[in-house]
């Protein structure tokens, strides 16, 4: 989706949102604002190419996951972004190194309580074993470090 040089950069951000959206099966706003923590009246407003309600910096990551942008899609998608919003660029980028390193399992709603903590511990110390053992394999493939003579 090509933008006009003189058209509102919020405008073309929301309009490349909106088109994403509508090519996603139906739900997929209800599943945004959840994800979002956010009512769905609040996803047609940053999908509204004519209302000037920005999209906040901190959901542009869920949002790129939620909606299940193509890499093209959300490079173009951020380079509006940035465009729109300047100053946010560098807390995007921050933004998006630190999603880029979260895994997010959403678990079944309904569960009890004490259900939901055994999930989850039995979740974190499998990934904790998994990262220990992948960070003991990069180390071993690793070069051996040079001593420094004094």
């Amino acid at each position: 989706m090509s933008v006009e040089p003189a058209e509102d950069p919020v405008a073309a951000y929301k309009r490349l949102l909106r088109a994403v959206i509508e090519r996603r099966p139906s739900g997929t706003r209800r599943r945004l604002a959840a994800a979002m923590g956010a009512h769905p009246s609040f996803v047609s407003q940053i999908t509204n190419p004519a209302l000037r309600v920005p999209l906040p910096a901190q959901h542009v990551p869920t949002v790129l996951r939620a909606c299940r942008f193509a890499p093209e899609e959300a490079a173009e998608f951020l380079g509006l972004y940035a465009r729109a919003h300047p100053a946010q660029a560098v807390a995007l980028q921050a933004l998006a190194d630190e999603e880029r390193d979260v895994l997010r399992i959403p678990l079944p709603r309904g569960l009890d309580p004490e259900a939901r903590e055994m999930v989850e511990t039995t979740i974190r110390d499998f990934a904790e074993r998994v990262i220990a053992l992948a960070t003991r394999e990069t180390q071993k493939d690793a070069p051996p470090r040079e001593r420094r003579s004094r």
